[in-house]
């Protein structure tokens, strides 16, 4: 052993000579610490190992935090000393962070597994270095989605701990008076549930449909038949595919004979924290919307193009559903949601429909390459923009499209749509270069983790067009964020890393009477908003970063939600499988 690693190894025995007495030696798990944060789950071969110092146990004051001077990577058990560092100078991360910190960023270590050590903290939890390493994860928000099923018992032999019965089937559901129909019911089983609701809706389906499918073009097959332990499994088609029917199957049923689609289909107001199977109230679909109602098309165009070759008669039907829609929403520009008075569930509302019937457009063009949807894509070009909220990125969607595409586009619209995303794409690298943590957020609103998420999603469309080894990193500094390198020393997808959500505002999770809640699942992460601000307790003067609270009742910072599983999932399965990525 050379000299600095036996002299860091003696360090290290030093410490843990110290906690420890002949009677009482504590639980290797005892000497981890929040206070050293990193991405849980782990990083690749080829991929620096960057991790902050920070005590957010109080509120950061300059002159208290202590900085540390050299820190350590041992291996998983602490007992053998691989690299010595040095920490960075102190960095005033309090007003977006709220802590002073030190950062570090290791060299690429080989496939094991680790641990980083730093005299008189500790340790940080055990990270591991492979290949594949976010394949798991990137299964795990694909089970997610399964566990999300609405109208289907959940086998043993599929969801293991956390089998159920099948709750709403839906098929006598009631129309609303909001639905332009008087009286009745119509069948509409199946589909996700949105969030920790039992609802489901329209634009909120139709959205992480498109950013599934988008990876599906992007890497090929990134769950083949088999893959998700799924009840599809084994009949020959890709189970990826198989999981995003069940949504679409659903979607068909909810667009009306005119070509319109109703915007949700929910209970006038939120069930209870009970099982799925236990909430039994009337079930409606509620009003017609255009944003719904171009949300589908492009979410149907896009499928009518990628399910092609998996059925075509399935592609045929989506399509022309695709086509109906578009011209309903032509029909209806001024058709936008409001909850009626005596409906209290996800709104979803949207005053401006230009994201969604650009992304429509771009869908349909990529799909048939009619002129009218080139026409309408002219007049109405997609608003591509980073840090915005979920309706906003309609138009990011439609955006790599194009550029996924661009044999049916021509060449100076192409590279306009390029130089925009390029632009954007070099913007959010400057932010996460400069930003606490390496993410690239200012403000943190509900979903912010899907927002870094969607960022990333950004820079994997330029890094297609532009492969760059900045993009890359970038796009991992994201994914670390998300994964445990957040001041709340969080992995924020729950089942994954040391330190996982335990109390995500989930029904099922809630009710199921098992401790650990459903796996795969992402929640929404911190929000300054703090809407749960009377049922949820807050650390006190909690900096954005910080403003997010494991705990049930808190729909605000720890809700889940498929559009916030959906650029997780994109940007995990891109990471691993796209070639330039790597």
């Amino acid at each position: 052993m050379s000299l600095p690693n036996l002299l860091a190894g003696c360090l290290i025995a030093l410490h843990l000579l110290a906690c420890q007495t002949e009677d009482d030696r504590p639980a290797f798990a005892d000497l981890t610490t929040p206070q050293i944060q990193l991405n849980q789950v782990g990083y690749y071969p080829d991929q620096p190992v960057r991790f902050t110092f920070a005590d957010t146990s109080a509120p950061a004051r300059p002159v208290d935090f202590q900085p540390r001077t050299v820190y350590y990577v041992t291996d998983s058990t602490g007992d053998t000393t691989l690299v010595e560092g040095r920490l960075s100078d102190t960095l005033d991360w309090t007003t977006l962070a709220g802590v002073m910190a030190q950062t570090a960023t290791a060299d690429p270590l080989p496939v094991g597994t680790y641990r980083i050590f730093i005299p008189d903290v500790g340790y940080s939890p055990a990270f591991r270095v492979a290949e594949d390493v976010l394949h798991p994860a990137f299964i795990g928000s694909l089970r997610g989605l399964y566990y999300q099923r609405a109208g289907q018992s959940l086998p043993e032999r599929h969801a293991g701990a956390y089998a159920r019965a099948a709750g709403h089937p839906d098929t006598l559901a009631r129309y609303h008076s909001s639905s332009g129909h008087t009286g009745g019911t119509f069948s509409s089983p199946g589909g996700w549930y949105d969030a920790g609701d039992f609802n489901k809706y329209i634009v909120n389906g139709a959205f992480p449909v498109g950013q599934l499918l988008a990876l599906y073009e992007d890497v090929g097959d990134p769950a083949p038949d088999g893959s998700l332990n799924i009840p599809e499994s084994g009949n020959g088609k890709s189970d990826y595919l198989d999981e995003v029917k069940y949504e679409l199957d659903w979607m068909l049923t909810m667009q009306d004979d005119d070509g319109g689609l109703y915007h949700k289909l929910t209970t006038l107001n939120f069930a209870g924290m009970v099982m799925p199977e236990e909430a039994t109230e009337p079930r409606y679909a509620v009003g017609k919307s255009v944003t719904a109602t171009f949300d589908f098309a492009g979410a149907t165009a896009q499928a009518a193009r990628v399910y092609r070759a998996y059925d075509a008669a399935y592609a045929d039907r989506l399509l022309a559903a695709a086509r109906r829609a578009w011209q309903w929403g032509l029909a209806h520009p001024d058709a936008f949601f409001r909850n009626p008075d005596d409906v209290s569930t996800g709104e979803y509302g949207d005053s401006n429909a230009d994201d969604e019937r650009a992304w429509a457009a771009a869908e349909l063009f990529a799909t048939t390459g009619e002129q009218e949807f080139y026409n309408d894509l002219q007049a109405r070009p997609p608003n591509v923009r980073a840090g915005t909220g979920w309706n906003g990125y309609m138009a990011n969607l439609a955006a790599f499209t194009l550029l996924r595409h661009p044999e049916r586009v021509p060449r100076e619209y192409l590279s306009r749509l390029d130089g925009l995303v390029e632009t954007l794409a070099d913007s959010l690298v400057q932010a996460i270069d400069r930003t606490a943590y390496y993410q690239p957020l200012q403000q943190f609103r509900w979903g912010s983790n899907s927002d870094v998420m969607n960022d990333a999603m950004l820079i994997a469309a330029a890094h297609r067009q532009h492969p760059r080894p900045e993009y890359v990193a970038a796009m991992r500094d994201c994914m670390n964020y998300v994964l445990g390198h957040n001041p709340n020393g969080v992995c924020y997808l729950t089942g994954f890393g040391t330190r996982s959500p335990q109390y995500i505002h989930h029904r099922q999770s809630a009710a199921d009477g098992i401790d650990a809640p459903v796996p795969g699942l992402l929640s929404g992460g911190p929000n300054t908003g703090q809407q749960d601000r009377e049922d949820t307790r807050y650390k006190p003067g909690a900096a954005p970063m910080q403003s997010w609270a494991d705990q049930t009742p808190s729909y605000a910072s720890n809700e889940i939600c498929l559009n916030w599983n959906a650029p997780f999932t994109y940007v995990a399965g891109f990471l691993g499988a796209y070639p330039l990525a790597r």
